[in-house]
């Protein structure tokens, strides 16, 4: 990862914004900017400088993964650390903070620590906007992360079976992500079965996979950072035709949005193509959720694949395409891949068979 490129550009885009100086406190930013993976931080970045700031517990940590930046180990917390360090700098001077993450409470302990001259003002997404494009060493590191994330779905089929719960599938699952070397899980699993498999986000419960009905599969891994998202649904028994029916128009939806993923397409229009194949089966309705989301160093991401959104995908943009259909009562499909916008179309990251499975 090349950090110091990273950091010079959030600098040059630091007069457009008429900020002296931008302070970053959102933990995936500060990664993403220097490779510090810690949980106690804050990088000042200004014109020609960025100091990160820890505390005693990351001494070792902080110098074999910080780059591009001093390092200072602060006695104090690294938010209090980094107003210190502004405070002795001659005022006026407007700080940049990030609005959508540092709390009212931060907010209000780092003006009290400053003096009347530094003024603090929020600031839009700049570094989200940075990670909105990935470079390809991230595009791999995703890569990695969607191929042992794929590995699982070979766990669930073994572990489906009518009568066991929910939650014992998901802990196989993850049980195996961890023996794989993931650093954690994306989000909590989704084990989804029955009249369950209608609940978007069912999460795995005490229920019993019952003899006959979907199981909605929807899990992920944390590998080296990064974050992996897939989405399959499986039929335990028999499916009648109807039910054939509705896994194949989902599995419609989701390869006609996919096919609409290209450079200078909005995500406006990736939702619509996936919304127009499912109403044109009377499904529409039944679709509750937008079609997918930017992945990335976390889970949810810019850019919102939804209706009415104004994004333009580009290459090196990294998205999840994820129509369902939901019958409140009875049963629901979704079917979820990760999409890695190329310069001609898109490479579908997921590796995964979407061809309907019963067991």
């Amino acid at each position: 990862m090349n950090y110091t490129d990273r950091i010079k550009r959030l600098q040059r885009s630091l007069a457009t914004h008429k900020l002296d100086s931008f302070l970053v406190t959102h933990p995936p930013n500060v990664r993403y900017l220097c490779g510090f993976t810690g949980s106690a931080s804050a990088l000042l970045i200004s014109g020609r400088k960025a100091t990160f700031f820890t505390d005693g517990r990351y001494i070792t940590q902080a110098k074999e993964e910080i780059q591009g930046a001093r390092v200072v180990i602060a006695q104090k917390p690294p938010l209090a650390a980094a107003a210190e360090w502004l405070a002795k700098k001659s005022p006026p001077t407007t700080v940049g903070i990030e609005g959508d993450h540092l709390t009212v409470a931060e907010r209000a302990r780092l003006v009290g620590l400053l003096p009347k001259g530094v003024r603090l003002k929020s600031s839009p997404p700049l570094v989200e906007q940075e990670r909105l494009v990935k470079d390809s060493d991230e595009i791999e590191l995703l890569r990695s992360a969607v191929l042992l994330g794929s590995s699982l779905f070979d766990v669930a089929l073994k572990s489906i079976r009518p009568g066991v719960r929910e939650i014992e599938v998901a802990a196989e699952m993850e049980y195996a992500a961890r023996r794989a070397g993931a650093d954690a899980l994306s989000f909590e699993t989704i084990i989804a079965s029955g009249e369950r498999s209608a609940l978007p986000h069912g999460r795995a419960s005490e229920a019993k996979i019952p003899a006959s009905g979907f199981v909605v599969c929807d899990f992920g891994v944390i590998l080296t950072g990064y974050c992996s998202d897939m989405t399959r649904t499986v039929y335990v028994g028999r499916p009648p035709d109807e039910a054939r029916r509705l896994y194949e128009a989902v599995k419609s939806a989701q390869q006609a949005a996919v096919e609409s993923v290209r450079p200078g397409v909005s995500v406006g229009e990736v939702d619509g193509a996936a919304r127009k194949m499912l109403q044109r089966e009377g499904l529409g309705r039944y679709f509750t959720h937008s079609t997918g989301h930017g992945v990335g160093l976390e889970i949810h991401e810019s850019p919102r694949v939804a209706a009415g959104q104004k994004d333009v995908l580009g290459p090196g943009m990294v998205i999840t395409i994820e129509p369902g259909a939901y019958i409140p009562g009875r049963w629901g499909v979704r079917i979820e891949d990760i999409v890695a916008v190329t310069e001609t179309g898109c490479d579908v990251l997921t590796p995964t068979s979407k061809e309907l499975i019963t067991i």
